[in-house]
C-alpha cells in the first residue's frame, strides 16, 4: 500500500463504514477499522498509518483520547477527532493531545475532505522544517536514492496522493508506484507513513 491510508477508530459500525465509504470516494486508502481504543492502540504498536479518524466517546477500556494520547507520545501520526459535540472537560482532555483537527457529527464529505487535507498539510509543513536533503536521506539507505525517487518522497512529504503526484509530475499513476515503492524499499519501509517516521527520527536524534 502506497498511496495515503487512514486508520478509522469508531465504535458504530454503521459509521465507521459509511466514513469508509467516503474515504475510498476521495481517493484514499483505508488502513483498517478499530471499534474499541485498546484495539487501535494494539494495532498501532505495529502499523503505520498516515492519518487517523478517531471518535472520541468510544465504548471500552480506552476511550479516543487514550488512542490520541498513545499517538502523541508514541507516534508522529496526523489525528483527527471525529465526534458529537462534547462536554467542557472531555474537550479539554482532547486539546492537550494536540489533533490536527476536529470533525462535528453529522457532518459532510467536503467537511471531512477539507479536514484531512489540512491535517496532511500541517504535517507536511511541519516535515519540510527539517530541512531535509537527498544527502540525509541517503544516510538511512543503502542504496542512493535517485532523483525521481527523491522528487517522490518530497511529494509524499506534502501529502500528495499517488494521483495529485502523477498529476503534477505528468506521469501515470502506475510509474508513481513503481518509483515510490523502490523509494520505500530503499529505505527499509513498509508503507508512505513509517518512511516518514524514520526522517522524523533522523532529524529529531541528530
Amino acid at each position: 500500500m502506497s498511496n495515503i491510508s487512514i486508520l478509522i477508530v469508531e465504535d458504530e459500525g454503521i459509521v465507521a463504514h459509511d466514513i469508509a465509504r467516503r474515504i475510498k470516494k476521495l481517493g484514499y486508502d483505508v488502513a483498517d477499522i478499530k471499534h474499541k481504543g485498546e484495539h487501535a492502540i494494539n494495532w498501532l504498536e505495529i502499523h503505520h498509518p498516515d492519518l487517523i479518524l478517531c471518535d472520541i466517546n468510544i465504548k471500552g477500556e480506552k476511550d479516543g483520547i487514550d488512542v490520541a494520547q498513545y499517538v502523541y507520545e508514541q507516534r508522529r501520526t496526523p489525528l483527527i477527532f471525529v465526534s458529537a459535540l462534547s462536554d467542557r472537560a472531555t474537550l479539554d482532555r482532547a486539546k492537550k493531545t494536540l489533533p490536527y483537527g476536529y470533525i462535528v457529527k453529522p457532518f459532510d464529505t467536503r467537511d471531512l475532505l477539507t479536514a484531512i487535507e489540512l491535517a496532511l498539510y500541517k504535517h507536511s509543513v511541519e516535515l519540510e522544517k527539517l530541512a531535509i536533503t537527498p544527502d540525509k536521506i541517503n544516510s538511512i539507505t543503502d542504496v542512493p536514492v535517485s532523483e525521481r525517487e527523491y522528487e517522490m518522497l518530497e511529494d509524499i512529504i506534502k501529502g500528495l496522493t499517488n494521483q495529485q503526484i502523477g498529476e503534477s509530475r505528468h506521469i501515470s499513476v502506475p510509474t508513481v508506484k513503481y518509483h515510490v515503492g523502490k523509494l520505500l524499499l530503499k529505505m527499509g519501509a513498509s508503507n508512505r507513513a513509517s518512511a516518514l517516521l524514520k526522517i522524523i527520527e533522523l532529524f529529531t536524534k541528530a
